[in-house]
């Protein structure tokens, strides 16, 4: 019998590295998961994590796979990488961590920022955006390393991303994706690549030149896979590295989602909506639209920070009947959380939650707080619940209707990718508040798809991204909008949602001033 040719993808999320194996039709032939640590934290807000352990999880993944029943390393053709966004690693001339990474999650600021000169001072202040520039030199990690740690910085040879990292391990090269450039760096966002020197970005981060990696698109061949690291991961010696991108531009690749009218949510712990765009778009303006995971494509994107964190927060807090349940009656968890939220009808009674849990830059601002307004004595856990997941959909539709007004372009389906998307109540009310047909994608594991998508272009295994979408995506479930339930959301969504951010603000600003939190500069 003839073995197919397959692709290795190695995902590092935050929760878990994943390797999958998957055919030439986006099929999954073979997949093992390593869980991590999220990150650990020695003072409030941090979240670091040992870059090295990252590696060992890669290399656990990798070797889990070679034992697994109808599994042939002769025939794997390429390898991709694709990480979270955001976390950094400082290496040393020696190529070891001069620290732990930085993961996304992590919350620490400083006001010690590199001065801006006069002129890019003077423009900003006139753009009215003086204030989102400060926040950006005062969220960069290295502008901290440098003013908390600087004996790190000025041992820093290399200041990588954590796909840089692992693909420096992997093939002895300092590079990385174009596509993977979501961070505090001096990148250009409309040309993929380093920014211009006179770009003002240089000025307000305290990154050189030297320690950034080469920059390739996705697709394009990074080396090889050599010596130790092919001994460590039992990945073949001289299979060819390709470049891919971040998670979440792999996500939107794998879930089909390649046309600027097709939009893909993302129910994970960062909920997001995106199109992948040919033209530069500012859905926020001065936020850029992130790099796709196809050469010169945009993905237009708003997120909703650690959007379903919320949902975890509920299962963990409330959830303890469902969690005992499901080891008892031997069913899934989510199964029974799904029964929770049917039991209560489309609108939870009124119950109305904004989910800001983190501040954002523009929209919402800094002073933003997660809100649940309407309880009566009608309501239980189960329409908390339900609330919850009403809430992120509400938030991603607001996001929706920004992405469609900035690009012109009416968003006409919906792909539906992250944890979430196992719950068929979360695809229902998410189907019925958007008013749209959505649906699952064939595999649950997008984001490793589309960096295979990347790794079979490159071979030359499909002429081009547009075939390889056709040839390695499809649906899964479609989930119709019910007229009744619509008729319910949109008015919900109107005529209240919309309302309770403007509402809320100047009450969220005399919280902030009164007890510090949130911080706002």
């Amino acid at each position: 019998m003839k073995i197919e040719p397959t692709i290795l993808a190695i995902d590092n999320g935050t929760q878990s590295v994943r390797a999958l194996l998957f055919d030439l039709r986006g099929n999954i032939v073979a997949k093992c998961q390593v869980p991590l640590e999220a990150y650990f934290s020695s003072q409030p807000g941090w979240a670091e994590h040992e870059p090295e352990d990252y590696w060992q999880a890669v290399c656990r993944a990798c070797q889990g796979l070679w034992s697994q029943p109808g599994v042939d390393r002769a025939v794997v053709q390429a390898v991709a990488v694709t990480t979270q966004r955001g976390t950094v690693v400082n290496l040393g001339r020696d190529g070891k961590p001069l620290r732990p990474a930085i993961t996304w999650l992590d919350q620490r600021r400083t006001d010690q920022v590199p001065p801006i000169g006069p002129f890019w001072r003077a423009a900003f202040k006139l753009a009215r955006v003086d204030g989102t520039i400060d926040y950006f030199r005062g969220e960069a990690e290295i502008n901290w390393i440098r003013a908390h740690q600087p004996e790190v910085w000025e041992a820093t040879d290399k200041f990588l991303l954590l796909s840089g990292y692992l693909n420096w391990r992997l093939c002895g090269r300092f590079a990385d994706s174009s596509g993977s450039q979501v961070a505090y760096l001096p990148f250009d966002y409309r040309r993929h690549r380093w920014a211009n020197r006179r770009d003002w970005k240089w000025q307000a981060l305290a990154v050189e030149a030297r320690m950034l990696p080469e920059l390739v698109a996705p697709g394009t061949q990074l080396g090889t896979v050599e010596g130790a690291a092919a001994d460590a991961t039992g990945i073949p010696p001289g299979t060819p590295l390709f470049a891919a991108a971040a998670d979440k531009a792999c996500e939107v690749l794998g879930a089909g989602c390649n046309e600027p009218h097709v939009g893909c949510l993302s129910y994970g712990t960062t909920a997001t909506i995106n199109t992948t765009s040919r033209r530069y778009v500012e859905v926020t303006p001065f936020v850029p639209p992130y790099p796709a995971a196809i050469p010169g494509a945009y993905s237009t994107e708003v997120q909703v920070f650690r959007g379903y964190w919320m949902v975890n927060w509920f299962k963990d807090q409330f959830g303890h009947h469902e969690q005992m349940r499901a080891l008892l009656e031997d069913v899934a968890p989510e199964a029974l959380f799904d029964q929770l939220a049917q039991s209560v009808p489309p609108g939870s009674m009124g119950l109305m939650l904004q989910p800001y849990w983190t501040p954002g830059i523009r929209v919402p601002g800094r002073e933003a707080k997660g809100a649940i307004v309407g309880f009566g004595d009608v309501h239980t856990r189960a329409h908390v619940y339900r609330a919850i997941l009403e809430g992120l959909a509400y938030a991603l539709r607001e996001g929706k209707e920004r992405i469609e007004k900035r690009s012109g372009v009416r968003i006409t389906e919906l792909r539906v990718s992250g944890g979430g998307s196992q719950s068929d109540v979360a695809m229902q009310l998410t189907a019925d508040i958007f008013g749209l047909p959505t649906a699952r994608p064939h595999v649950y594991e997008t984001s490793g798809l589309g960096a295979a998508i990347n790794a079979a272009v490159g071979l030359g295994l499909y002429p081009d991204f547009a075939a390889a979408v056709a040839g390695m995506t499809r649906v899964g479930r479609v989930f119709e909008p019910v007229a009744a339930n619509r008729a319910v959301y949109d008015r919900l969504y109107k005529e209240v949602y919309r309302r309770m951010y403007r509402r809320l603000q100047p009450l969220y600003r005399d919280i902030a001033a009164i007890t510090g939190y949130p911080r706002v500069a």
